[in-house]
């Protein structure tokens, strides 16, 4: 494992554990967190999802944390308050590990610049 990946991991652990103190529960996993962006860039707060909205909920996450990198912008809310995204640059062709290392990047970022704080 490259000292970078080794980095990484040790940034995404102490997120883990801020969300951790934070929720009162810790996400399982990347998808978990996914759904947490989801949930709080919806702003209707807790409440109960059908699989589909779920589904949608990962959508606007993943969005929304790749806008940080430029391949999403913002195209409008609907009448019902959910965000619609626009692809605006074509994203790369990873394997399923280098796009969760890609993802869980831009999660970092997400929380560092729309809460402020410093994850190292």
């Amino acid at each position: 494992m490259f000292k970078r990946d080794l980095e990484l991991e040790k940034r995404w652990g102490r997120l883990m554990e801020g969300l951790e103190e934070t929720i009162g529960k810790k996400p399982k996993d990347l998808n978990g967190v996914l759904f947490l962006i989801g949930v709080q860039e919806l702003g209707k707060g807790i409440k109960t999802f059908s699989k589909e909205q779920k589904q949608d909920l990962m959508h606007i996450a993943i969005c929304k944390v790749l806008s940080y990198a430029g391949f999403y912008e913002l195209e409008y809310t609907d009448q019902d308050g959910w965000p619609h995204w626009k692809l605006i640059k074509e994203l790369p062709h990873f394997d399923i590990l280098e796009q969760e290392k890609l993802l869980k990047i831009q999660v970092l970022e997400y929380f560092e610049k729309e809460y402020q704080i410093e994850i190292n």
